[in-house]
Parts: structure tokens; sequence; C-alpha cells
């Protein structure tokens, strides 16, 4: 039995790239956390960046996964949308106008519960997706989170890098998690494959 088969499937080819693309999210998302609570007190055009870069990053990871993964028309489109909705937040974070901040607890929280139920639905859909009960896991837990920042926004600089840094820690370890419970599962359905 070997394990590098030529005829991977396209299931196996997207669990193999999909728990590396989850695991940096999930290390930016603990190191952005880590940071964020280190230096609560930081501007908000300090924290309009740094949120604004996880944020562009994570659009462009989810475009990149609804133009790369074999999967239905629909569950394309929601990945498409969490990630163009993840880069116009992140680019409206770059603004320094320390106004924005309520707005950016807001906008921070609609990213995580469009993500959270993106995740979800993908999970639910898909009964063949390796670590799919990590993947149903994470969703609830980042639509949680959304929700959170949505009912309780921020209303100071402080308190949202509170807030969004140990969530983000949270959801960080949580998508490191997720990562290699789906390389574990894509390489058993692998080798019961081969």
């Amino acid at each position: 039995m070997t394990r590098n088969s030529v005829l991977e499937g396209p299931l196996q080819s997207v669990a193999r790239r999909a728990w590396q693309t989850v695991l940096v999210t999930g290390i930016l998302a603990v190191i952005l956390g880590i940071l964020i609570l280190l230096w609560p007190d930081i501007t908000l055009l300090a924290a309009g960046i740094i949120f604004g870069v996880y944020l562009v990053v994570t659009g462009f990871l989810q475009l990149m996964a609804a133009f790369g993964a074999p999967a239905s028309a629909g569950l394309r489109v929601l990945s498409f949308i969490t990630g163009v909705l993840c880069i116009v937040i992140g680019v409206f974070c770059f603004r320094d106008e320390l106004a924005s901040i309520l707005l950016l607890g807001l906008w921070i929280g609609i990213g995580w519960l469009f993500r959270g139920v993106a995740l979800l639905m993908a999970a639910i859909s898909e009964p063949a997706l390796p670590g799919r009960w990590w993947q149903v896991f994470f969703g609830v837990l980042t639509a949680i989170a959304g929700v959170v920042l949505i009912v309780w926004p921020a209303r100071s600089v402080a308190t949202l890098a509170i807030l969004a840094g140990v969530w983000l820690i949270v959801l960080g370890v949580l998508e490191i998690i997720v990562a290699f419970g789906v390389r574990r599962d894509a390489e058993a359905l692998r080798e019961a494959v081969a």
C-alpha cells in the first residue's frame, strides 16, 4: 500500500491542502490575539491595521477556497461572499477615525458570524468532509463569537482589543486543533481509498 497514490481524488486533494490553510489562519489568529492583549491601549489606527491585515488575509484564503474547492455552487458562493466580506471589513479597519470603533466591533462580529455560518453549512452539507465534526464545532464557536461582538460592541479601544484578543486566541487555538483533525481524517480517508 503506497501513501502517495497517483489517483488522488478531488476530496483528498482539497483535504490535504485545507488543513494547511486552516493551520496558518489559526496560527495568525493566536499571534494577533497575543499581540493585542500585550498592548490593549493601542490606538485605533494600530488596531485597525492589525485587524485589517488579519481579515484581508482570511478573506483571500476564503476566496481561494471558493475558487479551488470542488464543492457545490452554493458552498462556493457562500465562501466567496465570506471572503469578500472579510476583505471589505479588513479594508474598513484601515480607517483612522475614532468614531468608527463601535462600527469596527460590529463589523468584526458580522464577519465572524458569516464565517461561522459558512463553516457550519459546509460541514453539514458535505457528509464525507474530513474533519466534519471539528468544522461544525468551530463554525458554531465562530458564530457565537460574532454574536457576542454584535450584541455587546466595544465602546473603547482597550475593551475591543481585550475582547477581540481573547476571542482570537481561543478561535486560533481551535483552528489549529481543527487543522490537525482534518489532516488526520484526510490521512485515514487516503488509507481507506488506497
